[in-house]
């Protein structure tokens, strides 16, 4: 069937093309246009040209696995996501507190004012920096492990003990 060929499209969404057209045309558009917009409009609705049984059957099952799929997939995606940001807190929170310590140091060696606080400055910048760094070592590596694996850790046995100690 080359392309622009009607004969696939039963009557009803012909004329269902033809009112759409006419109303483009009364909204100012050209006859092209309004053509083009009809068909497209009723493509989308109606999943193109009217098909044989045979082939709406098909297209339904296809329909409805996709369905069925979509929920999972969303909340697969949902908990890794979900996992990935409490790793990514976690290990910021620990980075903060190394590069606190480090700063603190830093401060107290240096010998005069003026020079204790550029050198808190620069201790803050580098101790930033390493934050950020672990904090993206940790995630990725946490983010490798799947979602069930970590909700299997923290799982409570029947004696009250926490499954991995």
């Amino acid at each position: 069937m080359p392309r622009g060929e009607k004969s696939a499209y039963s009557d009803r969404q012909k004329r269902k093309a033809e009112h759409i057209e006419e109303s483009e045309r009364e909204q100012g558009r050209s006859e092209e246009d309004a053509e083009r917009i009809a068909w497209a409009t009723v493509n989308k609705q109606e999943g193109g040209g009217a098909k044989k049984k045979s082939a709406r059957k098909t297209t339904r099952k296809v329909a409805k696995k996709t369905t069925r799929k979509a929920p999972r997939k969303a909340a697969k995606k949902a908990t890794k996501k979900s996992a990935k940001k409490a790793t990514k807190k976690a290990a910021k929170k620990t980075a903060r507190k190394a590069a606190g310590k480090t700063t603190k140091k830093a401060a107290k060696k240096a010998p005069r004012k003026g020079t204790r606080k550029a050198a808190r400055k620069v201790a803050k910048k580098a101790a930033r920096k390493s934050t950020r760094k672990t904090a993206k070592k940790t995630a990725s590596k946490s983010a490798r492990k799947s979602p069930r694996k970590a909700a299997k850790k923290t799982t409570r046995h029947s004696n009250g003990r926490t499954r991995g100690d």
